[in-house]
């Protein structure tokens, strides 16, 4: 069955997933649509912005081949945050194989910014990022996951597969060393 483009908002997850199930390509298509800017908002926050469109696509490649053997489709999103997790993880790992190898990590293309106030706000993003960057990959998830992402601390417990206990407590731990670090830029909280 095919999904007509007039009708897609008006179709749950779990029925897109279903046909997606029995290879229904449109239907994924949707799901891309719906999900697309919040996977790359998880990911530009976890790994940065080098090769976040690659990370982005690889993140929907592995649902499409995943997606027969999703059991519950009513999980699709949270399912969907594991897949991220684990591209984001893969990525740190290739990145420290690439430090070990001291090769260049980053390239920055010089911008010209014309409005001081914009200037001022892309500041204070590259700080947030760089005291992003600062926490170990334990804590940055859970904060990205939780006060970026608005999910809440069960669902995450889920996606990383760790108890509600430890999600608090790597919580409590995240913001604390964000804190300090913000504190330590000049940035007053």
């Amino acid at each position: 069955m095919t999904v007509l483009a007039d009708d897609h908002t008006k179709i749950t997850d779990s029925e897109l997933i279903q046909r997606c199930q029995m290879g229904d390509e449109n239907s994924f298509r949707l799901i891309y649509q719906r999900y697309r800017h919040k996977v790359r908002a998880t990911l530009f926050k976890l790994c940065g912005q080098e090769i976040l469109d690659d990370l982005t696509q690889e993140v929907f490649f592995k649902a499409w081949k995943a997606l027969p053997k999703l059991r519950e489709s009513n999980y699709f999103s949270t399912w969907l945050y594991r897949i991220c997790w684990n591209v984001a993880c893969d990525r740190r790992r290739q990145l420290a194989r690439i430090r070990r190898d001291k090769k260049t990590l980053y390239q920055y293309a010089p911008e010209i910014i014309s409005d001081q106030g914009e200037l001022l706000h892309i500041h204070y993003q590259e700080i947030v990022q760089q005291g992003l960057e600062s926490l170990k990959m334990d804590h940055r998830v859970v904060l990205v996951l939780h006060d970026l992402e608005d999910l809440p601390q069960k669902e995450i417990a889920e996606i990383l597969s760790i108890p509600l206990g430890t999600v608090k407590s790597r919580l409590f731990n995240a913001r604390k060393a964000m804190r300090k670090f913000l504190e330590h830029q000049g940035v007053k909280i």
